[in-house]
């Protein structure tokens, strides 16, 4: 991870940017602005909406410039994407050929971009995946380093949270009016990833952390009881059996947990830091 250095060759501050000014964005942006990062400021976001995001800049920085995705790294060593799924490999790109850092939300959209894997390895740039809304990601990635025979993630979520996903439109598959828990798709999370890019990140980071995207198993439910996102993880290992669940406190944005963007901040205090808990 990058920061910008004084002349005597001391660390200073990181600059970042924030590409995707929607709810986890401003709070992010929020976050850092309120020092939850030493050393630390948001100098740069983008957006559809540019007028929108710079009026919301303004409120927690007079000094943040609203740019174009392109321009981000003009401005920033560091890179917080949280945009729309299609919007990922021009965001990344730019930061990745000069040789910076790139946090990724959507993880979906990695497995289906690869090569910015190599890119990245090419410039000496990072693709670093936050924990995110899933627990034990540090212990699925020490199973992996030896013999695993079951991934599997069961994601429980509110209607409203997978309304227009991809492959319930593609298979017409109508949620609005169910009455009881119904499951909407079982399969690899590498189609979990592609039939519900503003849903299922969270598989998508459990595949890389341990067997990859076509081993891991995942089950989506719509749950109309619910109002929380849940998640289960289940791996058998010749390490550990792991049963693990998560309950995440939607953000504004009923697709996304509110533990995202702490979760992006927590990546972000590990650099620097005298002390790193976790693997």
């Amino acid at each position: 991870m990058h920061v910008t250095r004084d002349p005597t060759g001391a660390s200073s501050e990181m600059r970042i940017a924030i590409a995707g000014f929607g709810a986890i964005g401003r709070a992010v942006a929020s976050r850092i602005a309120a020092g939850s990062v030493p050393r630390a400021a948001v100098t740069a976001v983008s957006a559809r909406d540019c007028s929108r995001a710079a009026a919301a800049a303004a409120l927690i920085d007079g000094r943040i410039v609203v740019c174009a995705v392109e321009a981000l790294s003009d401005h920033a060593d560091i890179v917080v994407e949280c945009a729309p799924a299609e919007l990922f490999a021009d965001i990344a790109t730019p930061f990745l050929i000069a040789g910076k850092c790139v946090i990724v939300l959507s993880v979906g959209a990695l497995l289906q971009r690869p090569e910015l894997v190599d890119l990245a390895r090419a410039h000496g740039g990072r693709l670093l995946v936050p924990t995110g809304a899933l627990l034990g990601l540090d212990a699925v990635a020490a199973a992996a380093v030896g013999e695993v025979s079951l991934v599997r993630l069961v994601s429980r979520k509110p209607v409203a949270a997978l309304q227009g996903a991809p492959w319930l439109v593609k298979n017409g598959i109508d949620i609005s009016a169910i009455s009881e828990a119904t499951r909407v798709f079982a399969g690899s999370a590498r189609e979990a990833a592609a039939g519900f890019p503003a849903n299922i990140n969270v598989a998508a980071a459990l595949a890389l952390a341990g067997v990859g995207p076509d081993r891991t198993q995942v089950e989506i439910w719509a749950d109309p009881a619910l109002t929380r996102n849940v998640h289960q993880i289940v791996v058998e290992s010749d390490a550990a059996h792991l049963d693990m669940r998560i309950e995440n406190i939607p953000s504004a944005n009923p697709r996304t947990g509110r533990i995202t963007a702490q979760s992006v901040i927590a990546l972000l205090r590990k650099h620097g830091s005298a002390l790193c808990v976790g693997t």
